[in-house]
């Protein structure tokens, strides 16, 4: 049997929707007909050839976040039966296949069922944001209540669900964005900081009293890292940064005798290690999202398949008002 989906033959040349073979799934995998794929910058950079550490080699299926329902199930998969509604952080990195397609089979350890109260497109918005926030607030830093978090970033994809995230295990929530960002951070109850009109000196005095925050979560890596070290709080202060990929001097952090942690949230998926945690996280955010305690945010625009190249065009552009989706199926 074939299926449909959008490959990629060669680097930095638009992808192909054509018909290949429909996966069948072995010991472990469950087949998923996919209704809703997520579209990160990461797709996007991947499809450019400028992301090596996803390991992909053309040919290949891209997309990384999928909700769909389970058409089959492998051998040895106990936890998922057909007809079961499940969103996870699946594929497109290494040689697992990804989300741009009808079907995949998937690992049954990086999937977890869907939130009730989400939409398929809701769900595919969230494993890879949630996720990356998840490892950092909680794995690496242990986040809890009565701390004091700055999330720079607090708009993006990642920010804005890691500003929820803090929120719902009883942390005060802060996130830095441009003007423009201001209204949507305030919209979710933390305090927003223009960093372009506020120096870090002046809201680390403002908002902490000069001791530093006691965890940053960074989602823009650079020179956000390096402020970022000057921020936190003095001994039990913790950074955490997904985009820690420059070369930084550690002088500032070590001074305050504070820590810091990177996220690689792909590594479940290149090395087959920590899957199951992977979905435990994504039990916990469905648990979230099904007590009204964290709602991904929408571009309203829709795209499928045979549209999938305007998606990417607008993630690349970075001017996407919320995460994209691309429908699959319905």
């Amino acid at each position: 049997m074939v299926m449909r989906a959008a490959v990629l033959r060669e680097f930095d040349v638009p992808l192909l929707v054509e018909e290949i073979d429909r996966p069948i799934p072995e010991r472990g995998q469950v087949l998923v007909r996919i209704v809703a794929s997520g579209v990160n910058p990461l797709d996007t950079k991947i499809q450019a050839g400028k992301a090596a550490h996803a390991r992909v080699q053309p040919p290949a299926v891209l997309g990384l976040d999928l909700a769909g329902v389970v058409a089959a199930a492998g051998a040895d998969v106990t936890d998922f039966a057909p007809g079961d509604e499940v969103y996870g952080l699946c594929g497109g990195v290494g040689d697992l296949q990804g989300s741009l397609a009808e079907y995949a089979a998937v690992d049954a350890r990086l999937l977890a069922r869907k939130p009730k109260t989400l939409s398929m497109r809701e769900a595919a918005a969230l494993p890879l944001a949630a996720i990356t926030s998840w490892e950092g607030l909680v794995d690496r830093a242990g986040v809890r209540a009565g701390q004091k978090v700055l999330v720079h970033g607090g708009a993006g994809g990642v920010g804005y669900v890691s500003v929820q995230l803090a929120q719902a295990r009883g942390a005060e929530a802060y996130a830095t964005g441009g003007p423009a960002s201001i209204s949507l951070i305030e919209s979710l109850g933390a305090v927003a900081i223009d960093y372009t009109s506020t120096s870090v000196e002046e809201y680390v005095q403002r908002y902490t009293d000069g001791a530093g925050f006691d965890i940053i979560a960074d989602n823009v890596g650079g020179s956000t890292l390096d402020v970022s070290f000057a921020a936190v709080r003095t001994y039990h202060g913790h950074v955490v940064s997904a985009l820690g990929w420059g070369t930084h001097s550690l002088a500032p952090l070590s001074f305050r005798g504070a820590t810091y942690s990177g996220v690689f949230t792909l590594l479940p998926m290149l090395t087959g290690r920590g899957r199951e945690h992977q979905g435990d996280i994504l039990r916990e955010i469905a648990t979230l999202a099904d007590a009204g305690a964290l709602r991904p945010r929408l571009d309203p625009r829709t795209f499928t398949l045979d549209t999938v190249l305007d998606a990417h065009r607008l993630v690349a552009s970075g001017t996407a008002n919320g995460k994209v989706v691309v429908d699959i199926a319905g």
